[in-house]
């Protein structure tokens, strides 16, 4: 006899490109095994990702219910992804500290770091200390901080 009444929803995390979530692999079967349409969270994914960049790698946790439904929380891209980007290469150093791939300046370092300033879960975070975190990204990516 199956048990009745609540249970503990499961979070599942994926990264999905803004705009271009399909049902297809990773989203498709990871959904499908716990019994979600993800037809319907690719349409409410798309729609809330549209004013971003498309391809944009996007964080999003899915806080699936017992009754098969879910919820969604996108977060910011991830920080070596924006740096990459700001500095205008598509991969990071072999050797990080040995040697650099690109440049960034510290506006960019403080955009970027606005930017993750704004997800819920750096909200206790001072920029200051957002910033440094960034800049200490940057070192491990390979790609240098000038003024």
């Amino acid at each position: 006899m199956s048990k009745k009444g609540g249970g503990a929803a499961s979070i599942l995390k994926l990264i999905v490109p803004a705009g271009k979530a399909m049902p297809s692999p990773p989203v498709g079967p990871a959904l499908g095994q716990r019994g979600v349409k993800s037809m319907d969270f690719c349409k409410q994914f798309n729609d809330r990702t549209k004013d971003l960049v498309v391809e944009t790698p996007t964080p999003v946790a899915i806080y699936i219910k017992p009754d098969r439904t879910f919820t969604f929380d996108i977060k910011s891209p991830p920080t070596s992804w924006l740096l990459k980007r700001a500095a205008g290469v598509t991969k990071g150093a072999s050797q990080p500290g040995k040697q650099d791939v690109g440049t960034v300046s510290l506006k960019h370092i403080f955009s970027i770091s606005q930017m993750k300033a704004k997800d819920p879960a750096m909200s206790h975070i001072d920029l200051k200390s957002i910033c440094k975190s960034v800049i200490a990204t940057a070192k491990s990516v390979g790609i240098k901080v000038v003024q």
